[in-house]
Formats: C-alpha cells, structure tokens, sequence
C-alpha cells in the first residue's frame, strides 16, 4: 500500500510547471541584480553631475548662458 503511494507521488508531474516558473523568476532577479550592479555607478555620477549642475545655476540670471553644448550657426 505504501509503496504504490510512494510510487504514485515519484510519477506525478503536475508541479513541474511550478518549478519551471520557480526557476524562471529566479533568473530574472538574478538578471536584474547584474544589470543594477553594472549601470549603478554611471547613474550615480550622472546624478552627482546633474545635482552640481543645478547648484550652480543661478535662478535669478539666465541659465542658459554658459551653455556650450547647443550654440546658434548662421
């Protein structure tokens, strides 16, 4: 009697499904750490950049007079 119970549970499959999704999801957290640990520092020095830029800005001047990046060509 036990052994057919036993056997019965080895047979079955219907959590294999389950597991693949288990797995699955596992690999995509995994994925994403990888990727948060490679672009954190690029992010973090843009948002210092960004932070400086701002602090250095005098609302009551024009902002965009030291700008260099984008000039007019005639």
């Amino acid at each position: 009697m036990a052994l057919s119970h036993i056997t019965n549970f080895a047979l079955n499959e219907s959590g294999a499904v389950t597991v693949d999704w288990v797995v699955l999801t596992a690999a995509l957290v995994g994925l994403g750490l990888a990727v948060m640990s490679v672009v954190s520092g690029g992010v973090e020095n843009l948002s210092t950049d960004i932070g400086q830029g701002l602090t250095d800005t005098d609302p009551l001047t024009d902002p965009f007079v030291g700008n260099t990046t984008f000039t007019e060509t005639q």
